[in-house]
């Protein structure tokens, strides 16, 4: 609770005491704290962005996640500023705890969730939200850890000089902003893409304690007992000795987590600019699975009932020029070269490392047929919303082919909106036809059934079909921790053309011979679009 605080009497000595005895003058004491604040704030904003970043990758759903960590986290801190004040009159040993505290567990956090969804993420049953559970008990941790900063650093710097309050706290939160500020630039230019989350957040870490430990028993050693600066002392060290032998084990450990989310067979594993592409098998017979951040993207032993689903049935009326959004594994370009008659086909996919991929490892180029060498096949790395919108309207396609990960993923929701069906409208020729991947209907018949509201909300007639799988036993949706009873066992596709009706589910006369799919089978598969209208998903409110 709050305690209700009446006004010092005249002359009252000040709270904190006699003024510190220190080792420099109370010029260099005062910066020597505002630069630990600075530190420190960097370090908290990284947990707290590391926490974010990695329950998005995966549990899913960004948004959600986002919300829970900083809400959660901004609670903590509010209860742990309230607890620090039973700290204040051991400010500097309370400091030092806390920061080791926080160092431990905000260091080893991206490491324990890791390993808890990489060894336990299958159990499912009540530990099925094990996951989540754990992102709240770190961001509470680390948010009441954080919270209890500010009150014992103003109790230290006021022991250095007495300056009034509301001076105080400027200086104070004028270091701890700029501080965040670097550590929230830090984190995505720096420490993930050069370091990897793991590895950043442990480093992270190492900072947080040195900087923590080396004011307090640097500067402040002389508030302190014998017995509690070596107990301070033991402590920095032995976080520092689990955070640095936690770092030294890292790769052995990231590869032992990934054989158990993806199987032993896992033969590629990079991180590029957009996401972490995963190969496995290919080799000696077994089939090839490629996961992109995680998700199941393209399954060998079922990719070509899904890419002959998405492709043939667009292909049958002109198809001289067909655009790909996505698709950057190639598959989808090698059925569209299968049909005669094609003059040009133009891929527009944001990772330049998995088009890279696609050319250069041999069972993926082999798979999908070495289209990249073909000179009908252009690539262009950009954005598929983006691109489309600098293409001039004059820039007209027979056939667009939409290949692009579920919706529900945060980062692909633009790319199921009535702006981006918009945009795709534009370039189609007359005539032209638009296909969507619109993700599986049975696990998720209400985000399928959007992505069909959303494109007659474009102006866009439409034909919706679906085509049964093999259960691959891994997610592709959005929701990483739901499990096996969740993986989808059928893929939905929408077909859309600008005439008055939608366009007639078929396949070319004089197309190829298809090795899962036929005329009847496509009939068959076409769906009746509920009478319930659900609203379109647009940039400003989308609802998948």
């Amino acid at each position: 609770m709050i305690d209700p605080h009446a006004p010092a009497p005249p002359g009252a000595p000040p709270p904190w005491g006699a003024p510190a005895p220190l080792p420099v003058r109370p010029g260099t004491g005062r910066f020597l704290v505002l630069a630990c604040v600075f530190v420190c704030a960097a370090c908290g904003l990284v947990y707290e962005l590391e926490l974010v970043a990695l329950a998005s990758y995966l549990i899913g759903d960004s948004v959600t996640q986002a919300s829970v960590v900083l809400s959660v986290m901004v609670f903590a801190m509010g209860v742990g500023s309230l607890a620090a004040k039973r700290l204040r009159w051991h400010a500097a040993a309370g400091f030092g705890a806390v920061e080791a505290a926080l160092a431990l567990i905000g260091g080893c956090s991206a490491l324990a969730l890791y390993a808890v969804f990489a060894w336990t993420g299958g159990w499912g049953g009540l530990w099925s939200a094990g996951p989540r559970c754990l992102l709240v008990a770190f961001s509470l941790a680390i948010g009441l850890l954080i919270g209890a900063e500010v009150p014992l650093l103003m109790e230290l710097i006021q022991r250095i000089r007495r300056q009034d309050a509301g001076g105080a706290v400027a200086d104070l939160f004028a270091a701890d902003y700029v501080g965040a500020l670097v550590g929230g630039l830090a984190f995505p230019f720096l420490l993930l893409p050069f370091l990897g989350q793991l590895t950043g957040t442990l480093l992270t870490g190492t900072v947080n304690v040195v900087a923590g430990g080396a004011l307090v028993l640097g500067l402040f050693r002389r508030d302190l007992s014998r017995r509690a600066r070596w107990t301070l002392l033991v402590a920095n060290v032995t976080v520092l000795g689990v955070l640095a032998s936690a770092a030294a084990h890292v790769d052995d450990f990231e590869r032992a987590a990934r054989h158990a989310v993806y199987g032993d067979d896992v033969r590629v594993a990079l991180q590029t600019d957009v996401q972490e592409v995963v190969l496995t098998g290919g080799t000696h017979g077994r089939p090839l699975d490629l996961f992109l951040d995680g998700r199941l993207r393209v399954g060998g032993r079922d990719e070509r009932r899904y890419h002959e689903a998405l492709v043939h049935p667009a292909m049958s009326g002109p198809h001289a020029r067909v655009l790909i959004l996505g698709g950057g594994d190639g598959m989808a370009a090698r059925e569209v070269l299968r049909h005669p008659g094609v003059d040009r086909v133009d891929v527009v996919e944001l990772d330049a490392g998995l088009v890279r991929l696609a050319r250069q490892d041999p069972a993926l180029s082999a798979l999908n047929g070495h289209v990249y060498d073909d000179p009908h096949v252009q690539v262009t790395t950009a954005d598929a919303f983006c691109w489309l919108r600098r293409t001039a309207p004059r820039a007209a396609y027979d056939v667009v082919i939409a290949d692009l990960p579920d919706p529900g993923i945060t980062a692909s929701t633009k790319l199921y909106s009535e702006e981006f069906y918009g945009l795709a409208r534009r370039v189609l020729a007359p005539g032209g036809r638009l296909v969507v991947h619109a993700g599986p209907v049975r696990a998720r018949p209400r985000d399928f059934w959007t992505v069909a509201a959303t494109l007659r909300a474009a102006g866009l007639a439409t034909s919706p079909y679906r085509v049964l799988g093999r259960d691959p036993g891994f997610t592709a949706g959005p929701d990483r921790s739901a499990g096996e009873s969740r993986a989808p066992h059928d893929w939905g596709f929408i077909l859309a053309g600008e005439a008055s009706r939608g366009p007639r589910l078929r396949l070319s006369a004089d197309g190829p011979r298809l090795h899962t799919l036929t005329g009847r089978d496509l009939r068959a598969d076409a769906l009746e679009t509920p009478p319930t209208r659900l609203p379109a998903s647009t940039l400003v409110d989308p609802r998948y």
